[in-house]
């Protein structure tokens, strides 16, 4: 059986490149120790999703020590559009889904050591590959070091999905395609709409912290005016 395997394996290595690709990366696992295993399919199942939340507040958290609330007010709507454009992308990709019906590759293909149960559904394109770079792109927008990290983060996760046995290479690429295109092409409108909201919200002394950390004894929607040196009052004088 295993010669069986083996042998699918290299044929169909040869003849699709996508698949050859899906038998190296997860051919990893095999060679790897049980405990890598484990830690993969729980870091590709959901460590980098929660990676990319803590990511997401901590970027939120930055963005809010702007000078002016009207600043920080258009940083906090796009760092929000961040998770509301991977929530758009995953349902975008359900018709995707039903509409090109792509089995699992472990349904098609022998030897596959599939490291998570369970996934009856659908292969492409992939929701964790599209939720982590819808995340990331829409966190590019807000900021560029934290779009970075959100970026990186998405290529890990697609790569656990190949690796995990859950995914064909072109799933991941098609969902890294879905999940920066909805982030990016939908940026204006979300911005139009939600930073009107983000101002509304920052001006108020009960939830305004949530949008703009003023500086202590700024009133919500003061401007910070720059302390006038000696030497200019002198200059002044």
């Amino acid at each position: 059986m295993a010669g069986l395997a083996g042998f699918t394996a290299l044929g169909a290595s040869a003849s699709n490149p996508d698949v050859g690709l899906l038998y190296d990366i997860n051919g990893l696992a095999k060679d790897s120790p049980g405990w890598v295993d484990h830690v993969m399919a729980f870091t590709g199942e959901y460590g980098l999703l929660l990676a990319l939340v803590l990511v997401t507040l901590w970027c939120w958290w930055s963005v809010r020590r702007r000078e002016r609330v009207e600043d920080a007010a258009a940083s906090v709507a796009a760092v929000l559009w961040a998770p509301l454009a991977a929530g758009i992308a995953v349902l975008v990709n359900v018709p995707i889904r039903g509409f090109v019906g792509r089995p699992r590759p472990f349904v098609d293909h022998q030897g596959l050591d599939v490291l998570v149960d369970g996934k009856a559904d659908f292969s492409f394109v992939s929701d964790h590959a599209t939720i982590a770079m819808a995340i990331g792109a829409g966190l590019f927008v807000a900021h560029r070091k934290f779009g970075l990290i959100g970026i990186g983060l998405a290529v890990l996760e697609g790569f656990c999905r190949v690796f995990m046995g859950v995914h064909y290479p072109t799933d991941v690429v098609g969902g890294f395609a879905l999940g920066t295109a909805v982030a990016l092409l939908l940026s204006p409108v979300a911005s139009a709409l939600l930073t009107p909201l983000a101002r509304a919200v920052g001006r108020t002394r009960q939830l305004g912290w949530l949008v703009w950390a003023a500086p202590s004894g700024t009133l919500p929607g003061a401007v910070r005016i720059p302390e006038t040196r000696a030497d200019e009052k002198d200059l002044a004088a």
